[in-house]
């Protein structure tokens, strides 16, 4: 318990302190517009506004305040403000933190961000980057500036970054770093060491070193801590392991999340198809995925197309939601036309037009809930398709329990304040029904798109709410109709 407040209490702090760093760059960034806006008005009487003292004291403040952040706290700061505010913030960062800052950044802001800078800036700025980091931000880059880069890498290198751009952004090959510390298995731990202490800096995540042949090929890997606490005579061969996990470049990075999820892995070798050693993953990168691929998953369930900067203008907006808002007009005027085939119903027992929205409310709740579940064991390789059956079984028990459960409950509660218990029946036969409706395409709508090769999360939430709006209307009416009006002979 302690240790989780401890979590809870450096997450709160971190988040605290962000929110702190954002406020103070908004209030600097007002600050400096008020001012240079009031020196300008006295232009007549300043022989250059901009340089007053007191605007360009803002200006040094706003400085100081961008080159104290981690460049993911920059990035962060740039995402929350205007364009026109963070083209401005964007113009006070130093030139050789700017390839960090735009690699931190979200696709959206990034993109705003590179159209402001001209080509011999944006070579300036991926110059300073990593070949796993430069990969990654190339698809972003104009080509010409890509080739400029390019030019100033060694041959090596140049290789790297082809070979990182050549995987899609799913495979563990676009997760992978090339920096990485690789010894001989015919060597002693003091070598080792010593080799080791050449270094400047260790590369980030190095928790253990990899042991390969003199054609690369991976033989074992040697932990740190082993380095440490073994005789120092001691050859590598001999007290290296065997890697806890390795990966393949065309393996899938859902994957590998996986894994050092399971393993508590800090890092991990990736091997071509010939076994020999051409990268590593690292937790950090692995976060990184994790997180994209959670926002992704939101943004799908809502039905966006794709990542929208929360500035962005109206048209762009208006473009990225249109698609499953159309899809959404179009199931609501379905239901809508079940309601209206039992009109004759509802205007001789108006109670049935409140009721019917608390059947089809709650099938979505809990069709929602089954597709969550479903989709996520799909996205973490926990069923298939051939799990589709004893699933289907599973999850409608679950919602026929619960609708004569909860069904039951509402019928008497109506049955009573409305002096008819016919009506309570009616309520709770079809709160059953349409949850077993529910959880029947909980099942359906995740597995089918699976089956077609697309994201069992995206759009589904709309699919399943537009089955169970009209096929609660229309159990629910349809019985009110046969079960209440005829069988009175209403």
């Amino acid at each position: 318990m302690p240790e989780a407040l401890d979590k809870e209490s450096l997450s709160a702090s971190v988040d605290d302190a962000l929110s702190e760093a954002l406020s103070d760059v908004t209030s600097l960034v007002r600050q400096y517009r008020l001012l240079s806006g009031f020196a300008e008005s006295l232009a007549d009487t300043l022989d250059n506004p901009s340089q007053s003292p007191i605007v360009q004291g803002v200006l040094a403040r706003l400085r100081e305040a961008l080159d104290a952040l981690h460049p993911a706290d920059v990035a962060h700061i740039l995402e929350a403000l205007p364009l026109d505010e963070r083209l401005f913030v964007w113009d006070l960062v130093k030139t050789e933190r700017e390839g960090d800052i735009l690699v931190e950044a979200s696709d959206t802001t990034r993109e705003s961000l590179i159209a402001s800078m001209d080509a011999p800036e944006l070579v300036a700025a991926a110059a300073t980057l990593d070949t796993d980091e430069l990969a990654e931000l190339a698809p972003d880059l104009p080509s010409e500036v890509v080739e400029e880069v390019k030019k100033t890498l060694d041959p090596e290198e140049r290789e790297q970054l082809r070979q990182a751009m050549s995987f899609e952004p799913d495979m563990v090959g676009a997760l992978m770093d090339f920096e990485f510390v690789e010894v001989r298995p015919d060597v002693t731990l003091d070598v080792v060491m010593r080799y080791l202490r050449r270094f400047e800096e260790l590369p980030a995540n190095t928790d253990q070193v990899f042991v390969v042949d003199r054609e690369d090929k991976l033989l074992g890997v040697l932990p740190t801590n082993v380095i440490l606490v073994t005789d120092e005579t001691r050859l590598v061969s001999e007290v290296m392991v065997e890697p806890q996990i390795r990966f393949e470049a065309m393996d899938h990075a859902d994957s590998a999340a996986a894994a050092f999820e399971r393993y508590d892995l800090v890092s991990a070798p990736v091997v071509d198809a010939k076994g020999e050693l051409v990268g590593r993953v690292t937790v950090a990168e692995v976060l990184d995925f994790v997180r994209e691929s959670a926002e992704e998953d939101m943004r799908q369930q809502a039905g966006l197309r794709d990542e929208e900067d929360i500035f962005a203008s109206v048209w762009k907006s208006v473009k990225n939601r249109w698609q499953w808002l159309a899809l959404n007009l179009i199931t609501a005027f379905v239901a809508s036309r079940a309601t209206d085939l039992f009109q004759a119903s509802i205007s001789k027992l108006a109670v049935l037009a409140v009721l019917q929205t608390i059947v089809a409310g709650i099938g979505g709740n809990s069709g929602n809930q089954t597709l969550t579940m479903i989709a996520r064991a799909i996205a973490l390789g926990q069923v298939g398709t051939e799990h589709f059956h004893r699933l289907v079984k599973k999850e409608m028990a679950v919602g026929l329990i619960n609708g004569l459960i909860f069904g039951g409950a509402i019928g008497l509660v109506i049955g009573f304040m409305e002096g008819n218990l016919a009506l309570g029946l009616v309520l709770t036969l079809a709160m059953a029904l349409n949850l077993l409706l529910a959880s029947l395409m909980g099942v359906v709508i995740p597995m089918w798109r699976y089956r077609r090769g697309q994201d069992p999360a995206a759009g589904s939430s709309v699919l399943l709410t537009a089955v169970t709006d009209t096929g609660g209307f229309f159990i629910f009416l349809g019985l009110a109709t046969v079960i209440l009006l005829r069988g009175s002979g209403a």
